[in-house]
């Protein structure tokens, strides 16, 4: 496990305003989720939902960022209440019609859907005017997209209800770090500029986060990191850029979810997920 003495290094930011992605959707769903980095986690999300969530009773669940819908597509499946927050006019159609479309493929029942309640705002605004606590707060590649991701999650941390488990996941800044010291880029690196500048059609996020951050902000609001599992903690570095075979790709699958929680391997996913729990 890394230092959690050491401090970090000095932050150069970019970025002004949060980042939504209205204007933004069509390369979002290329960029996240067509590619077969995309689709390696998404497999390794479900299969970590199903690990780790698939046993908790049916309940009441907040879900922060719709992205295309593929989380509260699970959650959906497996009997809970989901409230949606997503800004993003975009972003919210595209779930939206994902969503309708597995109740057309009977991936989903109609009435399933009446168990989904939608909200239009940020975090910042949904926070701000509702006193309710979730025993279920699911907030995945949200944190790295606002200037103030300390505050983000210290509104998340007020959502969660007693007894209650969070879902989160950040992407992660040392890996990224990682990643463009393999590639050469020891300037970038070594001047911390990292961070996406938040405008025009780049999609680098604006606030990646480090495992450290994470577990400080959880400790100062009370809460507890229970498990700590790393996303993609091998895929990213593969020398070849050729699509992986079939079997490869299930042989890839199984390394990924042999090693996302053993060290150093988790400490190089390209996203971090937190199962947090708030003391009951």
């Amino acid at each position: 496990m890394p230092d959690q003495s050491l401090p970090s290094s000095p932050r150069v930011r970019r970025a002004t305003a949060d980042r939504h992605f209205d204007g933004l959707a069509d390369k979002f769903e290329r960029g996240f989720y067509s590619t077969e980095r995309g689709q390696v986690r998404l497999e390794l999300t479900r299969r970590l939902l199903e690990e780790r969530f698939a046993n908790l009773p049916a309940g009441e669940v907040l879900e922060i960022g719709a992205g295309l819908g593929q989380t509260a597509l699970w959650w959906l499946t497996h009997g809970h209440q989901l409230t949606l927050v997503e800004p993003s006019v975009e972003m919210r159609e595209r779930a939206q019609q994902r969503l309708a479309e597995s109740a057309e493929q009977g991936i989903l029942a109609e009435s399933d859907l009446t168990r989904l309640a939608w909200s239009s705002e940020d975090l910042q605004g949904f926070a701000a005017r509702t006193e309710h606590q979730w025993p279920v707060v699911v907030c995945h590649a949200v944190l790295e997209w606002l200037i103030a991701p300390q505050q983000g999650f210290a509104l998340l941390a007020g959502l969660l209800a007693p007894g209650g488990v969070m879902s989160l996941s950040v992407f992660n800044r040392d890996a990224l770090a990682f990643s463009n010291v393999t590639k050469g880029n020891f300037d970038k690196t070594l001047e911390d500029r990292l961070a996406g500048w938040g405008t025009g059609k780049r999609l680098t996020p604006i606030s990646p986060l480090r495992d450290t951050e994470i577990r400080q902000w959880a400790s100062d609001a009370g809460l507890e990191v229970r498990e700590l599992t790393g996303l993609r903690v091998f895929h990213d570095y593969l020398r070849s850029r050729e699509p992986l075979s079939s079997t490869d790709m299930e042989k890839l699958l199984e390394l990924e979810s042999r090693h996302w929680r053993t060290p150093p391997f988790v400490y190089l996913g390209r996203y971090l997920h937190y199962e947090i729990v708030r003391p009951a």
